[in-house]
């Protein structure tokens, strides 16, 4: 058997992430990890005034995924987790930045802090990227009815999106060995069919048999 494996789940916001951590936790057996918006000191404050508060929410993330990656590798169980380090460094901090949210100061300060943590933690051992169209993600977040997510627009969802497209593009040359699984959300509905679902296990199936291999070699 192989020790304990670090699986994430990336996408933008109303791609499925908890969903499929949820389901793919319950099919084997992995521990589900997601990410806890009631626990944020920061996030109320931020969607009053982002640019007061940019700066100290996404060092606030920063710090607490971080040390999720640090749990993960010391635990002694395989963790499924609901979004990952890289995403708030080359996604949102960026997005912030660009928007006139976050001075360039203060965004390279964070860069510069996130480069020195990401010398300290590996990639997890299998990536799973969420592709969505921006109607497929607005339909979702429409559907969850969440209050403070009322107010996204189409085009910085869009602005994501290119930023997530950017980001996924170059995962794999970053990170030697860091394996990659790339799920169409438009076409695969794994959250109402079983099938759909089926289709995304058999590929992690395929990947984790490769993992599995290379830890007996």
């Amino acid at each position: 058997t192989t020790t304990n494996m670090h699986i994430a789940i990336s996408g933008n916001i109303g791609s499925g992430k908890t969903t499929l951590t949820s389901l793919l936790g319950k099919h084997y057996n992995w521990l589900p990890h997601f990410e806890d918006a009631d626990d944020n000191p920061y996030l109320n404050d931020f969607y009053e005034d982002m640019q007061r508060w940019s700066f100290n929410l996404q060092v606030y993330f920063l710090n607490s995924r971080f040390g999720h990656v640090i749990d993960i590798r010391k635990g002694k169980k395989t963790v499924i987790q609901d979004r990952t380090i890289y995403e708030d460094a080359y996604i949102f901090a960026p997005n912030l930045h660009s928007m006139g949210l976050m001075t360039t100061r203060d965004f390279e300060n964070y860069f510069a802090l996130f480069k020195l943590m990401e010398q300290a933690i590996a990639p997890p051992d299998l990536l799973i990227y969420l592709r969505a169209s921006v109607p497929t993600l607005v339909n979702n977040i429409q559907k969850r009815g969440r209050e403070y997510e009322n107010a996204i627009r189409i085009d910085y969802l869009k602005r994501l999106n290119e930023r997530y497209e950017a980001w996924i593009s170059s995962y794999e040359e970053e990170h030697k060995g860091g394996k990659m699984i790339i799920v169409e959300v438009d076409a695969n509905k794994f959250s109402e069919k079983k099938e759909d679902l089926g289709k995304i296990v058999r590929k992690i199936d395929g990947e984790l048999h490769g993992l599995f291999k290379k830890e007996k070699a």
